[in-house]
């Protein structure tokens, strides 16, 4: 068959499209139950701080108790779960009986050694809340270990969930663990609700340490851990639908679990490191609630555990939305150009990966540096000098978001190559410099100890990509740095521009007067960032179309493509089977999508977090427990063909635009075109960076490998 002939029958060939298809479907999935989750983890936080309060000492003792379950499990069980179960699981799923039997045995296993772990821990609650606070008084000290009995027993829970997901995720079903934590997160809330209803906000009736009862730890500690069984529970509905026959089974001599723990050992160690370090850390930043629990009342409030707490969880919300689900999706891609030794592919999806998930990192950095006034009202039921702490930790914790996203992806890389023991080098550094960070910060006032911790994970940060690029050089020759830097230059310059235009619309609100409306009340904060949002995001994306950044279209391509349906779609064809008066271009296209992989069913979806990046929330991270990659995508049940595939694409979209039907069309349908223009238009305006395959840029001689 001649090369025309068999370009035109990759560019036809539904398999390519399929997979494609199936990548958007799977990482858009992933994104909206993520996303569902945080937005509700949001909701459970604010109504948290109306209940309890953002500078209460109450409010840092329960957030302290409540983070151990969590450090707990991913310390001792955490790097086993991921390391070593998801091989084993995905392995047994190819049995004859699905694994019935393996994973009969292996939950079996897994139930005992969490239910013991969980027990001994929750009796040794004194001596563990002990070890992880510093300076708490009697009455505090009681408080935290009373907590720590109700929450404790979520190790349990954790341990189980985290089972129960590979075992849904190896045969095929990924909804359920990614949108279980929905029910965690509403079955808190409605605990919160309770509280407020029975007991009373926080600004009308003030809950500390003098006043407080079991009642009140029922609905506030009891619900939580309510709410992770309940998660876990849900679990066992789609597990029962697969019916795999699972029942207790004793007996685990000859399963394989020696060989896989040998293989995640460095996995494991790399956990322990990271949460040993970030234990330490928590361990300091319980030192200003201890002093505000002692001050004498009309002390000036200081940031505690509470600050730190939401900060967190607001600058990982676009990580854990964005870069997490973009990683699963690469890291299939990753793992079988490391299986084909294909360093070309392995760089192609690195690059991609960082340059698409900066579009929405970049302006999440910004917008969090801009609005976190608003933002810090509006967390802090209301009180002026509550938010300020808030906004300070925030803006500190932002300014480096986006390396907490770029390591991220160049950890996948490691992991795809089953090499763990780089990311425990990286993690080793990163664990030195918190270690010797938080030994320091302890002697700052109280008032200074969580902004200095804010600023120890950001240069952790930092230091965590600097390190990491140092290693994957000697992997792969070059990163397509010259590319990728270009890209995040063009971003930062939209992002000034809407930093501007937000600064502008905040300044009409009076945020930078300390009797300006947006210091008013919670209402006046939502008001100020529903109005200054949209104007940064609108501004942002017209200036990334200004600047010629191509990585807007590919990263906005699957939802626009899922939601928007022009006129006449229905004489609509798409580039596979539109006929082609250029025939390189088509060539060129099918050989783009002759080194896509074949379709392998559902797609899976792949996190090993391991605990590398340090954690500052304290709740349960599920994305590094969603989903596994599948037999196939480990190698074993790779195709020939597959094996010996060309380099992977540069691109993570399709290159061109359907063809589209003449017609009217919706004003949505209008802004889709306008976002990516067709190849002649794109022409005209000019491309500011080399498109073409990684490493091969004759722009860059010193970058060729």
């Amino acid at each position: 068959m001649s090369h025309a002939k068999k370009a035109d029958a990759a560019l036809n060939s539904p398999t390519s499209a399929a997979s494609r298809a199936s990548d958007s479907r799977a990482s858009a999935l992933m994104a909206a139950g993520t996303l569902i989750s945080r937005i509700l983890g949001f909701v459970k936080s604010w109504l948290l701080i109306v209940a309890l309060g953002l500078g209460s000492s109450v409010t840092d003792t329960f957030i302290n108790a409540n983070n151990l379950p969590n450090m707990v499990f991913v310390l001792v069980a955490g790097g086993v779960f991921n390391a070593v179960l998801v091989p084993q699981i995905l392995k047994a799923s190819r049995a004859p009986d699905s694994g019935a039997d393996y994973i009969s045995r292996l939950m079996t296993l897994a139930v005992i050694v969490m239910f013991t772990l969980t027990a001994l821990v929750t009796l040794c609650a004194p001596l563990l809340i002990q070890v992880t606070t510093s300076g708490y008084g009697p009455p505090q000290m009681s408080l935290a270990v009373t907590f720590a009995v109700y929450c404790l027993p979520q190790i349990f829970f954790y341990g189980l969930y985290a089972m129960l997901t590979q075992v849904l995720n190896a045969h095929g079903s990924f909804a359920p663990a990614m949108w279980a934590p929905i029910v965690n997160n509403l079955v808190a809330i409605a605990g919160l609700g309770l509280f407020v209803a029975i007991f009373g906000a926080s600004a009308a009736n003030p809950h500390t340490l003098d006043n407080w009862g079991t009642g009140q730890t029922i609905l506030v500690a009891g619900f939580s851990t309510l709410g992770v069984l309940v998660q876990t529970a849900l679990l066992f509905i789609p597990l029962r639908r697969l019916n795999l026959g699972l029942r207790p089974r004793f007996g685990w001599r000859g399963v394989g679990l020696g060989a896989a723990a040998k293989v995640g050992s460095w996995a494991l160690l790399t956990t322990v490191v990271s949460q040993l370090a970030f234990l330490y850390v928590m361990k300091i930043a319980t030192i200003p609630g201890a002093v505000r629990a002692d001050a004498p009342a009309g002390s000036p409030p200081i940031a505690g555990n509470a600050v730190l707490e939401i900060a967190s969880q607001l600058y990982f919300l676009p990580h854990s939305i964005i870069s997490v689900s973009l990683a699963t999706v690469l890291f299939n891609r990753m793992a079988k150009a490391s299986l084909d030794n294909d360093v070309r592919g392995l760089r192609a999806a690195l690059s991609n990966g960082l340059r698409t998930s900066a579009v929405a990192i970049v302006f999440s950095a910004i917008a969090l540096l801009v609005l976190a006034a608003p933002i810090g009202m509006f967390f802090s039921a209301g009180k002026p000098q509550d938010g300020a702490l808030l906004a300070i930790t925030l803006s500190i914790l932002a300014l480096t978001s986006p390396c907490l996203s770029i390591n991220f992806m160049m950890t996948r890389v490691f992991y795809s190559r089953e090499d763990a023991r780089t990311p425990f080098y990286v993690q080793l550094a990163l664990a030195v410099l918190n270690l010797a960070g938080a030994f320091a910060i302890q002697f700052l006032p109280a008032g200074m100890i969580i902004y200095a911790i804010a600023g120890l994970y950001s240069v952790g940060n930092i230091l965590s990509v600097v390190i990491s690029a140092f290693f994957l050089r000697r992997v792969l020759g070059h990163l397509d740095g010259p590319r990728i830097i270009n890209s995040y230059i063009r971003m930062g310059y939209a992002g000034i521009g809407s930093a501007i235009a937000g600064g502008v619309v905040l300044w009409l609100f009076g945020a930078y007067r300390a009797d300006g409306f947006l210091w008013h009340n919670q209402a006046a904060a939502l008001l100020s960032i529903c109005v200054a949002a949209p104007v940064m995001l609108g501004v942002y994306v017209v200036l990334l179309r200004v600047f010629h950044v191509e990585e807007l279209r590919d990263l906005l391509r699957p939802l626009l493509a899922r939601f928007i349906r022009p006129a006449g779609a229905e004489g609509t064809t798409t580039p596979a089977a539109a006929p082609s008066s250029a025939p390189s271009a088509r060539a060129e296209q099918a050989h783009r999508e002759s080194r896509e992989e074949p379709a392998t069913g559902a797609l899976p979806a792949v996190s090993m977090d391991t605990g590398l990046l340090p954690r500052i929330s304290g709740g349960f991270d599920s994305e590094g427990f969603r989903a596994a990659p599948s037999a196939e995508d480990v190698g074993e049940g790779l195709s020939q063909p597959a094996r010996g595939a060309h380099p992977s694409t540069p691109h993570y979209g399709e290159e061109e635009p359907a063809v589209r039907a003449e017609g009217r069309r919706s004003l949505l349908a209008v802004f889709r075109d306008w976002l990516w223009a067709p190849p002649a238009q794109q022409a005209q305006l000019g491309r500011h960076t080399y498109q073409g395959r990684s490493g091969e840029n004759p722009h860059f001689p010193s970058d060729l490998r």
